[in-house]
């Protein structure tokens, strides 16, 4: 018999752990679940917390270390990444942006937010006690709080990942500027530990059914309201409104704008791609299709595309960004937690830059939602609000991050002369325009 996919086993045991937590409700297991059950979640949250920093570590040096062609393609490297940054800003900001407006988080009842802060009374705590010392600190202090005095001591913590990324660009942008030869050694240790890391992750998501159905077997005990699930619903509805603004909005703006190209000219070139990327659920398994589709459809000489949509599959992760922002405040405003300015704009730089350290890969966004989540102080235990409905967002979200690529090739071989007629030619030519 064919094994089920690993997102079909996560449905069925979040399914399970569903059912599991109303029955234990109703023939008062409650204390049963709590004490046999729940402990293999917080074993699955711990597995993912592990591996954020070498996960961060090995996956950015990776990705900024590949980028020494720099110095053979400066002009088409610096747009590159600073349209790459720059599209991931926005993303991040349009997610901030709908989710405190529509506030997903306060469907919460106050009682079910209640029976939440209790069961992770020591993170909330921890939370109001830093804002309080945030306060009386001066407004310049989150940037000496980004560079680390010792990197062995910001490894320690997850809260301290944006430290760690600071150094973690400076170990890579340093790499880029020694001599190839010197420096190989290094790549080659830091690109084999990231194979090691993804394969890592693999297994962990192995354990993803049996960690979801504890999850939420303990979460309905522990907080057992359907106004969390009126909440989720509220949540994916803020996801998905901001991926399909970038995806139908956003980008055929920039396309339209830059390169006078129109919505039906790029949304059917890269549309295969797009639907691969949504049945994948992997940017890098989607690339040899991105590739194709971008030169062959789109217009962009491969000397571009070459260059341009590889990095993409690595540091432009807009939908993951997305994502993540929405689902940090979600998060916070489930447990009554008030993010202040400065910790909204601390999940603007910290989403931006982990999206760089993003593996193409299923399920890493959620490792990195953890990254994002411990830097702004709110319990990492509140993933299991969102697990329900993770895979199929993550399936929306890596077609915008694939769709980002192919908009951010175009920009670029725009500006550098190389966007030229497509080579198929398979749709009427008003379509070039239009």
């Amino acid at each position: 018999m064919k094994k089920l996919a690993l997102h079909w086993q996560i449905l069925i045991g979040m399914a399970l752990g569903v059912i599991f937590g109303l029955v234990a409700n109703t023939l008062g297991f409650q204390e049963f679940t709590i004490d046999w059950v729940k402990p293999f979640g917080s074993i699955f949250i711990n597995l993912l917390k592990l591996i954020a920093i070498p996960l961060i570590i090995a996956s950015l040096i990776k990705g900024v270390s590949d980028l020494q062609d720099i110095s053979k393609l400066s002009q088409m490297g610096g747009r590159t990444l600073g349209i790459y940054v720059l599209t991931t800003v926005i993303a991040v900001t349009i997610g901030l942006v709908i989710v405190n407006i529509a506030k997903p988080g306060n469907s919460i009842s106050e009682d079910t937010r209640k029976e939440l802060i209790a069961s992770f009374s020591g993170d909330a705590q921890k939370k109001i006690d830093d804002a309080a010392k945030t306060q009386s600190k001066g407004p310049l202090q989150p940037l000496v709080d980004l560079v680390p005095s010792n990197i062995f001591a910001a490894t320690t913590s997850n809260r301290n990942m944006l430290q760690v990324i600071f150094f973690v660009v400076f170990l890579g942008i340093g790499l880029i500027l020694i001599e190839k030869e010197k420096a190989k050694p290094v790549k080659d240790f830091f690109d084999s530990l990231n194979e090691v890391i993804l394969k890592l992750i693999d297994l962990i998501m192995m354990a993803a059914p049996y960690g979801v159905f504890a999850l939420l077997a303990s979460l309905i005990v522990e907080a057992p309201s359907w106004d969390i699930f009126l909440a989720l619903i509220k949540y994916s509805l803020c996801v998905i409104l901001g991926l399909a603004i970038m995806t139908f909005v956003f980008y055929p703006f920039l396309v339209k704008t830059f390169t006078k190209k129109g919505f039906s000219f790029f949304m059917r070139g890269i549309s295969p791609a797009q639907l691969l990327a949504f049945s994948t659920s992997s940017s890098a398994a989607t690339l040899p299709v991105t590739m194709e589709r971008v030169e062959e459809h789109l217009g962009v000489e491969k000397e571009v595309t070459s260059f341009v949509l590889p990095i993409g599959a690595t540091v432009n992760m807009d939908g993951t960004s997305l994502y993540q922002a929405v689902a940090a405040v979600f998060i916070a405003q489930a447990f009554g937690i008030e993010l202040t300015i400065g910790d909204q704009l601390t999940i603007v730089m910290t989403a931006t830059l982990a999206s760089i350290g993003s593996a193409a890969v299923p399920g890493a966004g959620m490792v990195m939602l953890v990254i994002v989540l411990g830097a702004i102080g709110v319990p990492e235990f509140g993933l299991a609000l969102i697990f329900a409905v993770d895979r199929p967002l993550d399936m929306c979200r890596t077609v915008v991050n694939v769709t980002g690529d192919a908009c951010v090739s175009m920009l670029v071989a725009k500006s550098v002369g190389k966007l030229g007629d497509p080579k198929i030619k398979n749709w009427d030519d008003n379509y070039k325009t239009t």
